[in-house]
């Protein structure tokens, strides 16, 4: 298991989280696909679920019921960037060009976290780390493997990372339109062309789970009522699917080539 011991340098993908309109069907759902343990934490929390894997937090899942009177939101996987500073990057977002959802919050003595969208629209979030730096475990079957910006402007998006995170975004040598993000000289993420995408996706950030078998676990899925988005294939990091939970979520499958 690829254990997290240190801190996750500011600009690096450290956290994913899920909000449900049915929390506990997707904390089974996650729980029989990937392995995942969980259950509602406490109200204080919103009933916030820490998912383990093995004793090792991998991802969040918490209840996205709408305000009265509001229509539902989307469900999709939100990518948490890792600050050391909250406060300050909420600034840098800010006059880089992108725009606040959720300004700097308290997340009692666990760490500090905002919601922001960047000048395409790709939403994502920012963790501060308290007593808590992330996912505890990442790149092994069941767990965080891969993050990816799917963006409209890949230069727009470059200057504005750049600028909040300095992140670069470099083109992956030997891939045809496929960029790797880089927080020192380290890939910690990729990006890609909204243009891949079906017509009509907004910008947003994929989250990708690594399994030990795509096809069998993209049987799974489809049985316990998840849905196909794009059937597995083999692709220059490994063989991998995009899919969507029960309740609409994408996210990314894949069994990476071995280093």
């Amino acid at each position: 298991m690829a254990e997290v011991t240190t801190p996750y340098a500011t600009g690096t993908p450290c956290w994913v989280d899920l909000m449900a309109k049915d929390q506990q069907a997707a904390l089974d759902f996650y729980g029989d696909l990937l392995g995942w343990q969980g259950r509602p934490g406490p109200a204080e929390f919103g009933g916030y679920a820490v998912c383990e894997l093995n004793g090792k937090a991998v991802a969040g899942i918490g209840p996205g019921a709408a305000p009265e009177g509001m229509p539902e939101p989307p469900t999709f996987w939100t990518t948490y960037l890792a600050s050391t500073d909250a406060p300050a990057t909420q600034e840098a977002i800010v006059g880089a060009g992108g725009t606040l959802l959720a300004p700097v919050m308290d997340v009692g003595p666990l760490g500090r976290m905002l919601v922001a969208a960047d000048p395409q629209g790709a939403v994502f979030g920012v963790w501060q780390p308290g007593e808590f730096s992330g996912a505890q475990v990442v790149n092994e079957a069941g767990a965080l493997v891969w993050n990816e910006l799917h963006t409209s402007d890949v230069l727009a998006a470059a200057a504005f990372y750049g600028d909040a995170f300095g992140i670069e975004i470099v083109p992956l040598e030997g891939a045809d339109a496929y960029w790797e993000l880089r927080v020192g000289n380290r890939a910690v993420g990729g990006c890609t062309l909204l243009a891949n995408d079906p017509p009509g996706t907004p910008a947003h950030w994929m989250t990708y789970f690594a399994v030990d078998d795509v096809d069998s676990t993209v049987d799974a899925l489809v049985k316990r009522g998840g849905t196909v988005l794009a059937p597995p294939f083999d692709m220059m990091a490994g063989r991998m699917s995009v899919v969507a939970d029960p309740q609409g979520a994408p996210f990314a499958l894949i069994k990476p080539t071995p280093m």
